[in-house]
């Protein structure tokens, strides 16, 4: 036996179920594809970062008409967190339940808010959660931020004072960093216009390896193995998962151990799963219900940049302001849904304009960095059984998604460019997501109580194979309209408890 515990993958999830699990005394050992991200210069250069991208993966995924795209993602200690842009949000009450959308419904979670509550707040604290109560309307009841919300600086100050003028409800985004904003000389996080989308050089983002991978290693019982990919698990016959296979730095080999859990992200969990078919599970493992790989979800996302040619934008930290006016209603008698939650982007530079659009002339990057306010607009991507995850012939990824719900994400920009007008920015641009952005997937291995219509049941455990467990964002049934990754922290975290419940005492 090579654990009691087997964690495959160390982001958001796998990280932090290790060190949730480290003080147990079992035995964890966490499987890792990737390697820990370099820190070096080019952490915060934009053009390696956005355009030539040497931090995210070459491999190539198919989508569902065939067509090759190489995915913006990677492979690393902390896995996406180390790029995400640190903004971690608790799911609203309503997002627990049934909720209807323009084009179909939610469905209800078999777990609610209250179950999660205090796991949102234990995650909140080891991810130096900074953030105010109380200030978010649609916010769930809960105890004040372990940390106070970072400071708007000028420009961003004012865009709040103007918001609230419109009788709207601004708030601090809760944002994941080791920021001491009354001692900045001593602070770990140093504010930089290089944070979100990029790796923190200084270990000062709250991301997995940081926060959740570095303080398991601090046991002797947890171990790393980096530049491990595991390729398939192996069921036997008493509907448990027995071993696993993977290729690593000394070739193929077999690892054993009493729980296996999947933290690898909604689309290489699912690929795992029908990676691992055999005579036995001829459609793949714990997918008896033909769900694994289903209802992928990902967010409609649309990036904005807003400006105003007559103010000049100085400022470098940008990314602490945020609105949920539109999240439950639309505000429109003839549109009675949801829209989505807006947030700032970090701040758009001469440099990541160039780097993302390099057919722009260098001088209108450094005319529109300098006059810009940069925003992130979220909608629900509502589940669908035919946004799935497959393989093709070749056993590579296959990612069959066409987006839905995508009236209110329209409508979402349209009534955000209107309060942008009035805030005196007559140019207003929007630029859509496409398949290659995954930062946010979820959904392909849904929890629930029904064997038929869900993979894992609400202990995050297979319905098929007793010792198989998931961590990572693919058991949620719906994403919301929020970043996930503090659902997917305050999860793993309640699947940490209920592991330790199992094998109490096998240390």
């Amino acid at each position: 036996m090579d654990a009691d515990v087997i964690i495959i993958g160390s982001g958001a999830g796998g990280g932090t179920l290790a060190r949730a699990l480290a003080p147990s005394g079992l035995s964890i050992l966490i499987l890792e594809r990737g390697d820990y991200l370099p820190r070096e210069l080019a952490n915060w250069d934009a053009e390696t970062v956005f355009n030539t991208h040497r931090y995210h993966t070459d491999e190539q995924w198919l989508d569902g008409a065939g067509k090759s795209f190489t995915p913006v993602t990677g492979y690393h200690v902390g896995g996406n967190t180390k790029f995400y842009g640190a903004a971690i949000l608790r799911r609203r009450l309503a997002d627990f339940s049934v909720r209807r959308h323009v084009d179909g419904e939610t469905p209800s979670w078999p777990i609610g808010y209250d179950d999660l509550a205090p796991y949102y707040a234990q995650a909140e604290d080891w991810y130096f959660a900074h953030g105010q109560a109380g200030t978010d309307p649609t916010e769930p009841p809960r105890a004040a931020y372990p940390y106070p919300p970072l400071v708007h600086e000028p420009r961003i100050q004012g865009i709040y004072t103007a918001l609230r003028a419109q009788g709207l409800h601004p708030f601090a985004l809760p944002l994941a960093l080791h920021r001491d904003d009354t001692h900045p000389a001593r602070s770990p996080c140093i504010r930089c216009n290089t944070c979100d989308g990029f790796p923190c050089r200084l270990h000062a983002k709250g991301d997995a390896e940081v926060c959740g991978v570095a303080p398991a290693l601090a046991h002797a019982n947890v171990r790393l193995l980096t530049g491990t990919r595991v390729t398939r698990l192996i069921a036997g016959p008493e509907q448990r998962v027995v071993a696993l296979e993977a290729d690593g730095p000394d070739g193929a080999r077999r690892f054993q151990a009493r729980v296996f859990v999947l933290a690898a992200g909604a689309v290489n969990s699912a690929a795992l799963l029908l990676r691992s078919r055999d005579a036995a599970h001829p459609s793949g493992l714990a997918n008896a219900s033909g769900q694994v790989g289903r209802n992928y979800m990902c967010h409609l996302n649309s990036a904005c940049i807003a400006i105003d040619p007559r103010r000049d934008n100085p400022t470098v930290f940008q990314k602490t302001l945020a609105i949920n006016d539109f999240y439950a209603h639309s505000g429109d008698a003839d549109f009675p849904y949801p829209l989505g939650h807006i947030q700032n982007l970090g701040k758009v530079t001469p440099e990541i304009l160039r780097a993302q659009r390099p057919y722009f002339p260098r001088a209108l990057c450094r005319w529109a960095a300098r006059h810009s306010v940069d925003w992130w607009l979220t909608t629900e991507d509502l589940p669908d059984p035919e946004n799935r995850v497959t393989l093709a012939a070749d056993q590579s990824i296959q990612q069959h998604y066409r987006p839905n719900n995508e009236a209110a994400h329209r409508r979402l920009c349209t009534r955000w460019k209107t309060v942008l007008h009035r805030l005196g920015f007559p140019l207003v641009f929007f630029q859509r997501m496409d398949i290659r952005a995954v930062a946010h997937q979820a959904g392909t291995l849904r929890f629930g109580a029904d064997p038929m219509q869900s993979v894992f049941d609400p202990d995050c455990r297979s319905h098929e194979l007793d010792n198989l467990y998931v961590a990572d964002a693919s058991f949620m049934p719906s994403i919301s309209a929020v970043n996930p990754s503090l659902t997917i922290m305050a999860n793993a975290l309640r699947v940490a408890d209920i592991l330790h419940r199992r094998l109490a005492g096998a240390a």
